[in-house]
């Protein structure tokens, strides 16, 4: 067999947990007009089949924000937005009418393919339509009256639960029904997040047109917590361009999502093929995700996490970054490393030696390369100081031949071989040069 195929097995494989995991739940999608548009939609449609075939319950909720400018445009007509919401006025609503209702059809349309050969043979879903969302009017904010533009008034949750009980997916867009009959253009973050927390769904999943959320230097931030997550959203609401507005759209629905008990919101690119399944079937993930688990644990370590810790640290030590540490050596130090826990997988780690003169010092610190840039190393160290300070150490000291920079960053000050702990001058290594610095707690 060739070496794709063995990872391919591998994967399977790893998999299985994710697949039993995810069997039964109910997940919600946004599928936002852009997305829709985008040239990867079919391949999203594949792999919604197959999350479908897999046993996950699903609901769709699609929207329709740049084919209904499209369309207006078309017979003359423009939109005010006011707060990122669309201004629909009654002459309007027609054309809105007739281009979500073209919109879902051709959805359908996706879902019911199933020529051999392809991947969507032998998937006979069965998508459900209805008037599940009940709206009323936005009103008049600031003097500006929305008009046809509604707001959520009720999801009809047990509706949706039967048909998915059925076996159905579930297809919502962004039109509600009055009571007295009337049609009302919604937002769709606002429809996808309000049926998330009526059904209490165990996922969000919002497809946005980057990776994920990324910080100012462009790197992918895998999970965040509900501070990191209003952080980045003060800064997205600061950016320009239409693509930023549409990832802070999303970002605060998975927010007020994350704040009304949906413990789960992946933001994963509509434009990269395959991006829904890396992040829901691997442990790297494809996206960010929004979560009120204890989905990363940082805990002192045991002699169980030792092939973990050997793992992260061994490249580390082959690039001569870190000075070797045999695996019999690291189960007797083991009382002096934390690790950061993911999933079951180790994926950082930091010790701390007391010493004499209530001095203390930090080694080892080390990531995943899949897990770098997010912070883990900021917060092990965070930890060792902590430690350091209930246990009455006044200093701390760290050598190092690459990582400088950091821990000046960090409030460590350039010192001198002289400064070390008597102990640890006997031990300096001259041939590796490492530069001294410490810290006083």
């Amino acid at each position: 067999m060739t070496e794709s195929t063995f990872s391919f097995i591998d994967w399977f494989r790893s998999s299985t947990s994710y697949i039993n995991l995810h069997r039964d739940k109910i997940f919600v999608v946004l599928l936002g007009g852009d997305a829709l548009a985008n040239e990867n939609f079919p391949n999203i449609v594949h792999d919604l089949s197959l999350l479908h075939s897999l046993g996950v319950k699903l609901v769709l909720v699609h929207g329709a924000r740049p084919q209904i400018t499209d369309a207006l445009e078309k017979v003359g007509k423009t939109s005010e937005y006011h707060n990122n919401l669309r201004v629909t006025e009654a002459s309007c609503m027609e054309v809105v009418k007739q281009t979500v209702g073209s919109l879902g059809t051709d959805v359908e349309a996706l879902f019911s393919m199933g020529l051999a050969g392809s991947p969507m043979h032998g998937s006979d879903i069965r998508i459900c339509r209805g008037n599940f969302v009940t709206a009323m009017p936005v009103g008049v904010h600031n003097g500006i009256d929305f008009q046809y533009t509604g707001a959520i008034r009720k999801i009809d949750a047990n509706a949706i639960e039967q048909q998915l009980e059925q076996n159905n997916v579930v297809l919502l867009s962004n039109l509600g029904f009055s009571f007295t009959g009337e049609v009302f253009n919604l937002s769709v973050e606002e429809v996808a997040t309000e049926t998330a927390i009526a059904l209490k769904a165990d996922k969000l999943i919002l497809f946005i047109p980057d990776d994920g959320i990324t910080n100012s230097d462009g790197d992918l931030i895998p999970s965040l917590t509900e501070q990191d997550a209003e952080y980045f959203l003060n800064s997205y609401s600061e950016s320009s361009g239409p693509e930023k507005l549409i990832i802070s759209s999303a970002l605060s629905a998975a927010l007020k999502a994350y704040q009304k008990n949906v413990h789960r919101s992946h933001l994963i690119s509509f434009k990269q093929n395959g991006a829904l399944l890396q992040e829901l079937f691997t442990r790297e993930g494809n996206g960010t995700l929004l979560s009120s688990d204890n989905f990363e644990k940082l805990r002192q370590a045991s002699v169980n996490d030792v092939a973990g810790i050997v793992n992260l640290i061994k490249p580390l030590e082959q690039a001569g970054t870190l000075v070797e540490r045999s695996r019999e050596l690291l189960e007797t130090e083991i009382e002096n490393f934390k690790v950061v826990e993911f999933e079951g997988l180790i994926i950082a780690c930091a010790a701390l030696y007391p010493m004499e003169n209530k001095s203390g010092e930090v080694a080892c610190i080390a990531s995943h390369p899949a897990y770098q840039n997010n912070g883990y190393g900021v917060r092990l160290l965070a930890s060792l100081e902590s430690e350091a300070r209930n246990a009455g150490l006044e200093k701390l000291f760290v050598l190092t031949t690459t990582a400088a920079h950091w821990f000046l960053e960090k409030g460590f000050k350039e010192s001198k071989i002289a400064d070390l702990p008597e102990q640890k001058q006997l031990l300096y290594n001259f041939q590796r040069n490492s530069k001294v610095f410490v810290k006083i707690l």
